[in-house]
């Protein structure tokens, strides 16, 4: 049967229905719409730490996700606040991230004076995503014969330990080392590093009795038996670490001090934006071999909308601003 004009554009029309539903379940973005470029995103802190080594994870499954690069930037110095203030005064196109630790909440009130940076931690970054939390641990070396956190606060009153270690100044560590002394009633000084590696090597050789840290720097010597993880100050214990007790279960209060890991970019990002870079980062959380990374670098997934960071973010500056003031907290 000859084709009418009437099937031939019912026939058209059908095609083109099926192109149009076609087109809208391949994930790709017309030109003009975000992302049409390459994303930057920012690490505040040098190449190698656990920030550093999730948000090149991320950035990579996240650039497969959007059809454009996500690269990577380190702009370390100043507690964080160098990159921090970059990504902060960038343009809110979505372009420019920051992948951040919570030392972001903590590090304009730990700067000396003079040295602050320039921005509304608070006010001026849109958050996007929690990617996960971290907690913090007691660990002491083998050598001391210390047992328990108990046996730890007899030794600190008896003046046989006089010292912790942590990464650094004004960093979460030593704000749990002196909530600890306060809970404890204890004196113990700190002595700060510049980083992990550094205070774990000098754990280890003996130079000082024990630190507080992330389990990452340590697992390998607490396996070996060289050190041992005594606490955890979260309020429940860590599903990393289900045999160490956490320090409230012990008798201390509020010393539940964590860490976490983040994603923000500059104040006014559009709506859609973030919502299109939350959806695939909390699809990116979940899948096994970024789940795998996560659990090497002792980080528990988190995810959520940006309100739930925005709340943790706002909660901690002004919970460890009341901490600093009180011990005079300041970075080196």
């Amino acid at each position: 049967m000859k084709p009418t004009r009437r099937h031939a554009i019912a026939t058209l029309a059908t095609a083109v229905a099926a192109a149009a539903m076609s087109l809208a379940s391949t994930p790709t973005f017309a030109q003009g719409a975000y992302p049409n470029k390459p994303i930057t995103l920012v690490v505040s802190y040098p190449a190698g730490g656990d920030t550093d080594a999730l948000a090149r994870v991320l950035a990579e499954k996240l650039g497969a996700k959007l059809g454009q690069n996500v690269l990577v930037d380190n702009k370390p110095g100043a507690s964080g606040t160098i990159g921090n203030s970059f990504v902060a005064k960038a343009v809110p196109d979505g372009y420019t991230l920051l992948m951040t630790p919570n030392t972001i909440s903590i590090a304009t009130l730990v700067l000396k004076a003079g040295t602050g940076a320039q921005y509304d931690v608070v006010n001026d970054f849109t958050p996007i995503i929690q990617i996960g939390t971290q907690s913090l641990f007691l660990v002491i070396n083998a050598s001391t014969g210390v047992t328990s956190v108990k046996e730890l606060v007899a030794a600190a009153k008896a003046d046989k330990v006089k010292t912790y270690a942590t990464p650094g100044s004004g960093s979460p560590m030593h704000i749990l080392g002196e909530v600890f002394n306060k809970a404890a009633g204890t004196k113990i000084a700190q002595v700060p590093y510049r980083g992990s590696a550094p205070a774990v090597t000098d754990l280890i050789g003996g130079h000082v009795p024990f630190m507080y840290t992330t389990l990452g720097p340590v697992a390998q010597q607490i396996a070996l038996g060289k050190l041992v993880n005594l606490g955890v100050a979260d309020m429940q214990r860590s599903p990393l670490a289900p045999g160490v007790p956490t320090l409230a279960e012990l008798g201390y209060k509020d010393v539940d001090v964590g860490a976490w890991q983040g994603i923000m970019g500059p104040k006014g990002m559009p709506a859609d934006v973030v919502k299109t870079l939350n959806g695939h980062l909390n699809d990116i959380i979940k899948m096994p071999d970024v789940l795998a990374r996560m659990t090497a670098i002792y980080t528990v997934p988190t995810g959520g909308d940006g309100s739930v960071l925005g709340k943790v973010n706002a909660a901690d500056h002004a919970r460890y601003a009341k901490v600093i003031k009180e011990f005079g907290i300041q970075a080196d």
